[in-house]
């Protein structure tokens, strides 16, 4: 679903998040990927969301899908394959609190798709639908992105601890995103969660050190 609009961060509620974009943080980010047999799981983010929700993150994925807009596939087309993600994740254990897209473009979209809205990221527009509707506490979140579009949103909605990651689970970002307010890059989610600074700041319990 792509969020309303929001005038206003809603109040901080009960729960943090861990907002997650879907390609390049939890697939291999091969371009306008909408279908199983393109989507390939990043190394080690269905057992790092796992520790997320341990922990009590609720998990989010919140996606631009412009391919939708552009007609390069359909809503259905997203919705199977997103089905099959989250099956995919419970079968890991891990449950998925909701996914957000956005199908606009402003300039590539077809028809009523066309135009500015304030759910595509940069906008804050998903977060804020997502801690509308899941009650969440944004200003104890984190999101999880590999584009700065994704940390502009995060800072947008009041997300407060905001991680570039890489595309393919492999490379740390060239980008810094530092005026997005990102100043934690990794490779992969399962690398940002080891990291003992950041476990500190999510409130993770720290891993005993390798013998």
């Amino acid at each position: 679903m792509s969020g309303p609009p929001v005038a206003h961060p809603p109040a901080g509620g009960a729960r943090r998040a861990a907002f997650l974009d879907r390609d390049g943080v939890i697939n291999v980010d091969h371009g306008y990927v909408s279908r199983i047999a393109d989507f390939q799981f990043v190394p080690g983010v269905q057992a790092a969301s796992a520790e997320l929700a341990r922990a009590g993150f609720a998990l989010v994925v919140v996606t631009n899908q412009a391919g939708i807009g552009r007609g390069m596939y359909t809503e259905e087309d997203f919705a199977v394959l997103t089905e099959w993600m989250r099956g995919q994740f419970a079968q890991a254990g891990v449950a998925i609190a909701g996914v957000y897209h956005c199908p606009h473009h402003p300039s590539l979209a077809l028809g009523a798709l066309r135009r500015v809205c304030d759910c595509r990221k940069p906008a804050p527009g998903m977060l804020l639908a997502a801690a509308r509707d899941l009650d969440l506490a944004l200003a104890g979140s984190v999101m999880f992105g590999d584009k700065c579009d994704d940390m502009r949103a995060a800072r947008a909605a009041g997300v407060g601890t905001r991680v570039l990651l890489g595309k393919d689970g492999h490379s740390v970002p060239d980008e810094a995103c530092e005026a997005a307010g990102a100043g934690l890059r990794f490779a992969s989610l399962a690398q940002a969660l080891a990291d003992p600074g950041l476990r500190r700041d999510l409130g993770l319990a720290q891993r005993a050190a390798a013998a």
